[in-house]
């Protein structure tokens, strides 16, 4: 791990920072990951992390095969206790969960289907898929643990990033994410009072540090340095944090990606209050993917770690400045000629009169209007829609 960019944290506020979440987007992907992750995949450092993932990397290997020369055994009930036999490897491989149903799909078999056969029936079918797979060659990715375990079956193309070279690339600007740098594992706001905290212990159930068999996930914030931009109805400063989000598989489960984004809290089920300005990188696994990861993915997420939010707070500064409707008809035509029916555009102003105590008039105050109607929206394309609209609104602003 060379190259370390490490940023100082700053000095702990007491009390935490009070922020207004009614404003912006709410995220829910990293609640989705907190909910969802046992124990076992938590994690309370990047170190730690980072020593697991590594280790397992340095027991697994690769290789391309014919298909037509791996045979199937079967001698247990359980469909995915199958082994297969490959040319010259030393011992049977055990698919995990994961890799059964990449064979399934690869061979052109359903994987539920098969996990109800009997071994034997399940057998039978892999081998005569395996027999007549037009592709003729996988790419295997087998790990020494006890056992040889097959953990990912691919097409002999595919581009492997590895879980431990995300990691190392939020290392170099996150140290142990702890708070020996200035991006660790988020705060939580308090909800009775409005207050974020960023100096909340790090334990199994506040952790944002996931890792499992077959993918990683990481969420970091800068949250010991509020950015403010403008003012909120009663004069107190508008404060964001910044942070981001990365994730990756290196047995073909998801893609790579990174997510950057200004955030004004956390609350304790991990969601993301008062978004604004999500940026996304995402990389598949082909050929080249590496090479992507190390000259595309990894660099943007330095830049972004490194950089002023200068042109952010401008950018809502400016939206905050330009006013484009100074009466009622005037709003209605402003949102009607941006494709909200006359229902939405009441909605809209609605919204910012109760929230914010007088009727839209800047590019901000629209902007904040419509995110916070996609926020009542339940179907997920009608919310996306809408904040897209929002985002588009903010950026001819800026």
């Amino acid at each position: 791990m060379d190259n370390m960019q490490i940023l100082e944290p700053a000095r702990p506020v007491r009390g935490g920072y009070k922020v207004d979440v009614s404003r912006g987007e709410r995220n829910g992907r990293v609640s989705s990951e907190w909910f969802n992750r046992p124990d076992d995949e938590r994690y309370l450092s990047l170190d730690d992390l980072w020593a697991s993932v590594k280790a397992r990397s340095e027991r697994s290997t690769s290789r391309i095969v014919e298909t037509a020369k791996i045979h199937v055994e079967a001698s247990r009930d359980n469909a995915e206790r199958l082994q297969l036999i490959l040319p010259k490897a030393n011992a049977p491989l055990a698919p995990t969960h994961w890799a059964f149903g990449q064979l399934a799909s690869l061979v052109g078999a359903p994987a539920s289907y098969l996990r109800q056969l009997p071994a034997p029936l399940a057998g039978i079918n892999l081998q005569y898929g395996l027999s007549g797979h037009r592709a003729e060659q996988i790419k295997t990715f087998e790990t020494e643990d006890g056992r040889t375990e097959l953990r990912a079956v691919t097409g002999p193309d595919y581009g492997r990033i590895y879980d431990h070279e995300l990691v190392e690339a939020v290392q170099r600007i996150a140290g142990n994410g702890t708070g020996d740098t200035r991006w660790k594992v988020p705060g939580t706001l308090d909800w009775s009072t409005g207050v974020y905290n960023p100096d909340v212990d790090i334990t199994r159930d506040t952790t944002t540090l996931y890792a499992s068999d077959r993918d990683v996930f990481l969420f970091l914030v800068d949250d010991h340095n509020p950015i403010e931009a403008g003012k909120l109805p009663d004069g107190s400063p508008d404060l964001y944090f910044r942070g981001f989000y990365c994730w990756n598989s290196e047995v073909g489960a998801k893609t790579l990606g990174i997510a950057s984004f200004y955030l004004r809290a956390v609350c304790q089920n991990r969601n993301i209050w008062g978004q604004e300005e999500f940026q996304e990188i995402t990389i598949r696994h082909s050929k080249y993917a590496a090479s992507r990861f190390a000259h595309e993915a990894a660099p943007a997420l330095t830049r972004f770690a490194n950089s002023s939010p200068s042109g952010f707070i401008n950018g809502i500064k400016a939206a905050r400045q330009q006013i484009v409707a100074r009466t009622d008809e005037d709003r209605e035509t402003f949102l009607r000629k941006r494709g909200f029916s006359k229902l939405e555009a009441g909605k809209i102003i609605d919204k910012v009169l109760v929230e914010e105590g007088h009727p839209p008039e800047s590019i901000f105050d629209f902007v904040q209007g419509i995110t916070r109607l996609a926020r009542d929206k339940t179907q997920q394309d009608t919310r996306l829609e809408l904040e897209g609209k929002a985002k588009k609104l903010l950026e001819r602003a800026g």
